[in-house]
């Protein structure tokens, strides 16, 4: 298509169109005229924008009833042509204007017409244009006094169309639009700069809207969540811009006292306002209240972006309106500031940045200084925070916290004055303490023990921040947002870096000697104030600030420790057992008293083992979760303080030693973390190094303790620990203790058994694991050259598998051979043989025929050790039998190299090791053959008479009665203790008939009670242990078990090799219904 660049060729083509239209007024009409001006020139359109605007404003005018298609039609075309060209009249801008904004109103019902949401948005759109479309200055004159009513109707139109449409093109296009009126507009070059003359005659005019615009549009900032954010943030920005324009103090200096009188008719006249003081003064109060509202809702709304759009509110008043707003500095102020903990880090961020511009630009509000506006906030909600914390819920006790946690950020240094007031310091620590308070009832923290000492032996690659993860979730009475508890650590933090330390922790000291209901909150806070003192994770607002010296720090921490660490607080009653609580309760006479005044709710279960009422389930839960704090407390100290802190090693490490060795197991972990923060903060490599450095010391109150059991029962879990993170180094710094310690156990063996052979379980691992057998360690490098050499007689089988005349005599002649050596008719060559080896050497260093050599340190002491195992075997309780069983056979292992010792010893603990196998509970009936096993291989030829005559007999018999039970069960029997007796000793009993060379009898009874086992109705793992005992019954006599197997099932059948022998018949079944068929195949094909 053509394009006209010259109004009259575009004339030419626009006038029958025109003509057309004013004539008859149809959509076409109106469709054929905006296709014609597609082909038109700006310049060209700009010169006939009245010729082509009649007919469509005269179809706008054209009295009685029309199509909402035709007004959206022609609405459009206008928008087209008002997009092209420039309004540069003010009289055809007004009724344009004018014009367009009747299309949504309804003459009737004096209300909104009810029309589509097409044209709604099309007229929005053509109010806009028409507005970017006024030309130069032409758009001031369109801000006069008389025009007030029109434009007080548009922006009630569009006010009513944002807050009350469901569609949010709707809302957003009417939004704009009236940013575009209040010159607003984000557009290059609209609106352009205004003199102060043209700001106060546009201020005097939008001051008539004023109450409507801001009442409107709080109504749309608090609505539903739902209606998006970008709407939210559009209306929040009209508020403030707006707002921060009519109310701006530079403005407001500038209004006289008398009002001028308006050059406008008396009842528009009667629409202006003068902005004089009592103006200012009711509409600020009024804009309080709103204001209050908003920030109230969107501090906390969901969408980031709103919330760094109320940050600019608050930047826009309290920069622009300080004096004409001084009542909503108090709300805006908080708004800031609880945004400073905003979980965005933009917003965190701007919210930083306009604090500290507001710092620096020093900005007073009415007559005061902002810090004080600050203080005074912190003082009003100091006194409220108890009634808060108790009363909100958990977001509302989020949003409060992050107040009070901005509040001290920007006052820093000057929150003493604050804490100096003794009420305000009382109502702040008893909101930390209420809100602080844990619940205490889970029954899962008692019951969780620690049986495996292994988890002790913590890596040195731990990292350093552990100490900020706590050994488990702690659940809080009054909360359960996580996001509570960071925000009250990193207010306790912040107490500690900008408050008088001193004055806090003797404070809370007090709370803690004060009740035992009050300590674990205290205890919490104590660790993060002396954190937050040490700067750890604390952001410095204020350079000036000088922290508290190391030797502050020093000498609070010291005061801390002793409290934590003195008698009533450390050795607290954690469980039910009779010699834990008694060993508690000799260290702290009054400590039950103490435990049972406490305000828990649950109620107490009564104890016959006391006296005195019994320790709850909710008192020993609060025991252990104070241990555990005081312990995460002594990591904090160690990170405060850094290497610092081992000048206070000396009192802290042993008693943190004592609860890692706790049988608790959240206090054992707490311990443990404890001890690696040590580590980290006094640069030790791991638990060893730092063990080792201090062992002498260690050692010396190990050995003093010792002497005074009573008053420290504790001390064994002391030992007990060091020899498990440590290494060979410190077997002669602890040699002397050992010897204490079973001189300790002789005198106490009746009430101190468990403590003191848990310790000597420690020391036996350490010795094996420190002082491996030379041995073992041949054993395991000669492990693959044993598999390889392993495979030479299979090769040569395998050339052999011809049979012939001469192999079957060969065969013959060495088995008789073999069956001579067997039964002792052995020939005197043969001996001559053997009597022709090499002599010994001598020895040239030897001492004598008579002096024998010092035993080593270590074998003295398993020596020992063994010697008080024997007597322990038949304690009366289960559980030191099980751990004296487990030492038992860490010293066969330690002793194994040293046969003179431990054959004697060996032959002293079987009577009662066979009782345990064959007259005990079934548990130690386990451990004891497990003890069994390891005898069996380190002292073979000595055990093999009584193991065939004491103990064999009874295993077989068990195995065989117990068959038909397993075969029957179903899958739960799995988890049965017989199930697992009948596979430990199923597991074992091959590796014994091989170490111990089993003669021919016995292994046929060991034969016939596994057979059964190999059953298809027996468990699966059953099966599997059968078939591991007929493996080694293979290396012992495969020509045994070869028959054995075939005569259960046969898988085929043997042809007599030569015709003068009689054929082999076999009674194995060779059905395959046959129960053993699966495992006799498996067997026979891993045959040698």
């Amino acid at each position: 298509m053509a394009v006209f660049d010259t109004p009259e060729e575009a004339f030419g083509v626009l006038r029958p169109v025109c003509v057309q239209l004013t004539k008859a007024q149809t959509v076409e009409n109106v469709a054929h005229l905006q296709a014609q001006l597609q082909a038109v020139s700006d310049s060209a359109l700009q010169e006939l924008q009245q010729y082509i605007l009649f007919p469509l404003r005269f179809t706008l005018k054209t009295p009685g009833p029309k199509r909402e298609r035709l007004i959206q039609s022609v609405v459009e075309c206008i928008t087209f042509v008002l997009s092209s060209t420039c309004v540069k009249e003010q009289e055809l801008l007004q009724e344009l204007f004018s014009e367009l904004s009747a299309c949504l109103y309804s003459p009737s019902s004096q209300k909104p017409a009810a029309v589509s949401e097409e044209l709604k948005l099309a007229v929005i759109q053509g109010l806009s244009t028409l507005m970017h479309a006024a030309y130069g200055d032409i758009i001031l004159s369109f801000y006069e006094p008389s025009v007030l009513p029109r434009l007080g109707f548009a922006v009630s139109l569009l006010l009513g169309l944002a807050e009350q449409e469901k569609s949010r093109q709707i809302k957003m296009a009417a939004l704009k639009c009236l940013q575009v009126l209040l010159f607003q507009c984000d557009c290059q070059g609209h609106p352009r700069s205004w003199d102060e003359l043209e700001q106060k005659q546009l201020g005097d005019l939008f001051a008539s809207f004023l109450p409507g615009i801001a009442t409107a549009l709080t109504r749309i900032i608090t609505g539903d969540f739902k209606q998006g954010h970008s709407i939210v943030m559009s209306s929040l920005k009209i508020f403030y811009e707006t707002v921060s324009f009519i109310m701006a103090d530079e403005q407001l200096t500038r209004v006289s006292e008398v009002q001028a009188k308006p050059a406008a008719e008396h009842r528009v006249a009667e629409l202006m306002v003068h902005r004089e003081a009592s103006w200012v003064k009711n509409t600020g109060d009024k804009l309080t209240v709103l204001i209050k509202k908003i920030t109230e809702c969107v501090s906390v709304h969901p969408h980031w972006k709103v919330r760094l759009e109320l940050i600019d509110l608050v930047e826009a008043l309290l920069l622009k309106c300080s004096q004409s707003l001084v009542e909503s500095a108090g709300p805006l102020l908080k708004a800031l500031v609880s945004l400073l903990n905003d979980e965005s880090p933009d917003v965190q961020a701007q919210c930083s940045k306009v604090l500290r511009r507001f710092a620096d630009a020093k900005v007073v509000v009415g007559s005061r200084a902002f810090a004080d506006i600050l203080s005074e906030n912190l003082h009003s909600l100091a006194t409220s925070l108890p009634r808060l914390m108790n009363s909100q819920d958990d977001q509302g006790r989020v949003s409060t916290l992050s107040l009070l946690l901005g509040y001290l950020k920007l006052l820093g240094p000057k929150v003493n004055f604050v804490l100096n007031s003794v009420a305000h310091l009382q109502r702040l620590s008893k909101a930390l303490i209420q809100v602080l308070e844990l619940d205490v009832a889970d029954i899962k923290i008692v019951e969780e023990r620690r049986w495996n000492p292994e988890h002790l032996h913590a890596s040195p690659e731990t990292p350093a921040a552990g100490q900020w993860t706590p050994i488990q979730r702690r659940y809080f009475r009054f909360f359960t947002d996580e996001r509570v508890f960071l925000l009250l650590r990193q207010v306790c933090q912040l107490l500690g870096f900008y408050g008088d330390l001193y004055l806090l922790v003797d404070h809370f000291m007090e709370l803690y000697r004060e009740s035992v209901a009050y300590r674990k909150q205290a205890a919490m806070i104590l660790n993060e104030l002396v954190a937050g003192a040490a700067g750890l994770g604390v952001e410095n607002l204020h350079e000036k600030h000088i922290k508290t010296s190391p030797e502050e720090l020093r000498e609070i921490v010291t005061s801390i420790l002793e409290e934590y660490t003195s008698q009533e607080n450390w050795y607290l009653v954690t469980c039910m057992e009779a010699e834990e609580v008694g060993e508690e309760l000799m260290v702290k006479q009054s400590g039950l008293q103490a435990l049972t005044s406490g305000a828990h709710t649950c109620q107490a279960t009564s104890s016959p083992a006391f006296s005195k009422p019994g320790p709850t389930i909710c008192s020993m839960n609060s025991n252990i979760w104070q241990i555990c704090i005081q312990l995460e407390g002594i990591g904090h100290f160690a990170h405060a303080l850094g290497k610092d802190f081992r000048l206070l090693l000396m009192s802290a490490l042993y008693p943190v030693l004592e609860k890692a060795g706790d049988q608790t197991l959240l206090i054992s972990q707490a311990a443990t973390s404890a001890m690696m923060d040590i580590c980290h903060a006094c640069d030790y490599d791991s638990l060893q190094h730092l063990i080792n450095q201090n062992s002498d010391y260690l050692v010396n109150g190990i050995s003093l303790n010792l002497r005074h059991l009573s008053l420290h029962p504790h001390t064994p879990k002391v030992l007990e620990v060091m020899l498990q993170n440590s290494d060979a180094s410190l077997l002669p710094l602890v040699a002397d203790v050992v010897q204490d310690v079973l001189a300790t156990l002789d005198q106490f063996y009746d009430k101190r058994a468990t403590s003191f052979v848990s310790v000597l379980h420690a020391l036996l691992a350490a010795l094996a694991q420190w002082f491996p057998d030379a041995g073992d360690l041949r054993e395991q490098s000669l492990g693959e050259e044993g598999s390889h050499l392993s495979q030479r007689p299979a090769r040569l089988e395998n050339g052999l598998n011809v049979t012939t005349a001469e192999g079957i005599e060969q065969f013959v002649l060495n088995y008789l051979k073999e069956k001579d050596v067997a039964e002792g008719n052995v020939s005197d060559f043969d001996n001559e043989e053997e009597e022709q080896s090499d002599p010994p050497e001598v020895d040239e260093n030897d001492l004598g025929p008579h002096v024998e050599p010092p035993l080593p340190v270590q074998i003295q002491i398993a020596t020992d050790v063994m010697e008080r195992c024997i007597h322990l075997m038949s304690d009366k309780n289960l559980k030191i039998r099980l751990k004296v069983l487990d030492v038992l056979d860490l010293c066969v292992v330690v002793l194994q190299s040293h046969k003179n010792q431990l054959l004697p010893l060996a032959h002293r603990a079987w009577p009662s090791l066979v009782h345990r196998l064959t007259n005990d509970d079934p548990l130690a009936v386990l451990r004891a053959f497990k003890v069994l096993q390891t005898l069996g291989g380190k002292c073979g030829d000595f055990l093999r008479s009584r193991f065939c005559k004491d103990v064999l007999p009874r295993l077989t018999g068990s195995l065989v009665s117990q068959a038909p039970v397993s075969a029957r069960a179903g899958p739960v029997y799995s988890h049965t203790l017989a199930f697992k007796l009948q596979l430990a000793v199923l597991q074992g009993l091959g590796p014994l008939c091989e170490r111990l060379d089993l003669g021919e009898g016995d292994l046929n009874k060991v034969a016939d009670a596994c057979l059964i086992y190999l059953s298809a109705k027996q468990p699966v793992k059953l099966q599997e242990a059968a078939r591991s005992v007929f493996l080694h019954l293979m290396k012992v006599d495969p020509d045994s078990t070869w028959f054995l197997l075939n005569e259960l099932y046969c898988p085929e059948e043997f042809t007599p090799p030569h015709p003068s022998l009689h054929p082999v018949q076999l009674r194995g079944s060779t059905s395959p219904q046959n129960p053993y068929t699966a495992n006799v195949l498996l067997l026979l094909q891993q045959l040698p």
